[in-house]
């Protein structure tokens, strides 16, 4: 089964597997079964073509994938052209919402520090 381009895992819950789909979390899963009428603990493997299309009609009306990411895309540039604060952190990749950074969002900044040996040197063989 596939929606907007993404193949939706076959063995797993159609709640959870409808997650695959960027834009498309567990409520707004939820949401959509609910109007379909399609029971939760279904796997897509069991869907009829009919169900499927019902499903696909319905997420299709929610802002998903490529349009949503070029959305989210475009309001970090807005923000990052007026250089806002949060423009600025993010164009620095910093943490945008008052998080330390003294201890925490190392990986994000790139200073990630590996932990130390016991501090001898290996003897080579000869």
């Amino acid at each position: 089964m596939r929606i907007a381009g993404i193949t939706i895992p076959e063995h797993k819950r159609l709640e959870i597997g409808l997650t695959a789909v960027y834009g498309v979390g567990r409520s707004r899963a939820l949401v959509a079964l609910e109007k379909a009428k399609i029971s939760v603990d279904k796997r897509p493997k069991d869907l009829s073509t009919s169900e499927e299309n019902s499903i696909r009609k319905l997420l299709d009306e929610f802002t998903t994938e490529g349009d949503l990411k070029r959305e989210v895309a475009g309001n970090v540039k807005r923000l990052k052209d007026i250089k806002s604060y949060r423009g600025m952190r993010h164009s620095r990749h910093l943490p945008l919402h008052g998080q330390r950074t003294k201890t925490n969002s190392r990986t994000v900044r790139g200073n990630v520090r590996k932990t130390m040996g016991s501090g001898k040197r290996k003897l080579e063989k000869k």
